[in-house]
């Protein structure tokens, strides 16, 4: 049961990355066609930064398959770090986009003239179906990480719902370049575009660096917040423990390894701690199913 388990998982896993790797390919193609048919550099852009994303995919989906390979000889506590580290490159490729956006947004604002564009329909079409792609499989991937606790999925998944941010800006930019060519007036909307980039940049500078910060605490094995209260909770009440200690905790992808150290009284047979033993393992797999748990029972003499 719990192979099969482990199956279904893996496939969901990989079907989520492997929709995103498709649909990063589709939207780079679409968009360097119209960039070059237009002469538009924010869609150029933006086709630069689909090709950034189809990178990011692809590491996402090598990591998720590593990661579901089971434990062996070299890698006792299996391969779920393989998660936390393509989280984290992808947490760098989030912060290079924004330097780029960054340095894009302010040589538009210092000169505008230099940039010619050429407004047309399917300038606005490549970004709506860019934006409709994105939010779908921002969801697929969220939906999927958040089931199966996948930092490397819910890394994807941030990312591109940050490209929804990036496209939505390409069409303001459009939009207000459009109207400042139609009333002259309204000249100074176009920078309305740079100065929307900008923002945009430094909420996924936020964004980038709070999950910079969840990848690096699993890399470093930091126990996640509020789980050695739980499990003393949960272990101290299982009749026949005296005292609970020397707990230890690791994440490594999804998964949860907890060591830890229980009084028993010596008086009781190996059966009867046996099964002590087991309850314990039972009642913190109901709280955290994907935990490991070695338990040493010791004499309370």
């Amino acid at each position: 049961m719990a192979a099969k388990t482990v199956s279904i998982k893996a496939k969901e896993k990989n079907k989520a990355a492997l929709s995103s790797v498709i649909a990063a390919i589709g939207l780079t193609a679409f968009k360097i066609v119209i960039g070059v048919l237009t002469g538009s550099l924010g869609i150029l852009a933006e086709a630069a930064h689909s090709a950034l994303d189809l990178v990011a995919a692809l590491m996402t989906l090598f990591a998720v398959r590593i990661a579901d390979k089971p434990a062996d000889h070299d890698h006792t506590y299996g391969h779920g770090k393989v998660e936390n580290l393509s989280a984290l490159f992808e947490t760098l490729l989030l912060l290079a986009t924004c330097i780029w956006i960054i340095y894009e947004a302010v040589k538009r604002l210092l000169n505008p003239s230099a940039f010619t564009v050429e407004v047309t329909y399917w300038s606005f079409i490549v970004m709506i179906v860019s934006i409709i792609i994105d939010i779908s499989r921002s969801r697929v991937l969220l939906k999927t990480a958040k089931k199966y606790k996948s930092q490397a999925l819910e890394a994807d998944a941030i990312h591109f719902s940050t490209d929804v941010w990036s496209s939505s800006v390409v069409i303001v930019g459009l939009t207000a370049l459009m109207i400042s060519r139609i009333v002259p007036k309204l000249s100074f909307l176009e920078h309305a575009d740079a100065v929307a980039a900008l923002v945009v940049a430094a909420i996924v500078v936020w964004v980038s660096i709070r999950l910079g910060f969840s990848t690096i605490k699993a890399l470093i094995d930091s126990a996640p917040k509020g789980s050695r209260d739980e499990i003393v909770r949960i272990v101290e009440a299982v009749p026949g423990v005296k005292n609970v200690h020397n707990i230890r905790i690791r994440t490594s992808g999804a998964y949860l390894f907890i060591d830890i150290h229980i009084l028993v009284d010596g008086k009781k047979s190996l059966n009867d701690v046996h099964c002590i033993t087991d309850k314990i393992e039972q009642d913190v797999h109901v709280e955290l199913p994907e935990a490991d748990i070695t338990v040493h029972p010791e004499p309370n003499d």
